[in-house]
């Protein structure tokens, strides 16, 4: 039987303040309590997981949500920079985003994401994504601590 479950930290790295919305509206509607940390581009993303700046008090997340299409530096960079960061490569990260292009998704399961998820359009149907990523990764599955 696993264990009562701990409040986790996770990361939304997103650049579309209306999905950043929808996406803590969904934590809402789906009673996810886990802490919600956003930032809103990829230099943003790799400064608070190296706890720079600002960010040296934040906690480091145990898991990582990805938009590939970021400000400054990417998702594909982050992701790259994150899977071969001897500190940082054991974080989940589930790569959410708008595009469906198969190269996304090849490339980004060859930099070792650990899932890709197309944003459903519909609220509906992004809150059930929600609620399937905290299902699986925040009940089922166990998160480095």
């Amino acid at each position: 039987m696993k264990a009562s479950k701990q409040n986790v930290d996770i990361l939304l790295v997103e650049d579309n303040l209306g999905d950043v919305r929808l996406t803590q509206e969904a934590f809402k509607e789906c009673n996810i309590s886990d802490t919600l940390h956003v930032v809103h581009n990829g230099v943003e993303a790799m400064r608070f997981l190296r706890k720079e700046g600002e960010y040296q008090d934040r906690p480091r997340p145990s898991l990582i949500l990805l938009d590939l299409n970021l400000p400054k530096m990417n998702g594909r960079e982050v992701l790259e920079a994150i899977k071969t960061d001897q500190h940082l490569r054991r974080i989940p990260v589930v790569v959410l985003t708008t595009s469906q292009a198969e190269e996304d998704i090849l490339h980004s399961y060859q930099m070792h994401a650990n899932c890709y998820i197309s944003k459903p359009v519909s609220l509906d149907s992004f809150e059930n994504t929600i609620k399937a990523i905290e299902e699986f990764w925040l009940k089922v599955g166990v998160l480095p601590k």
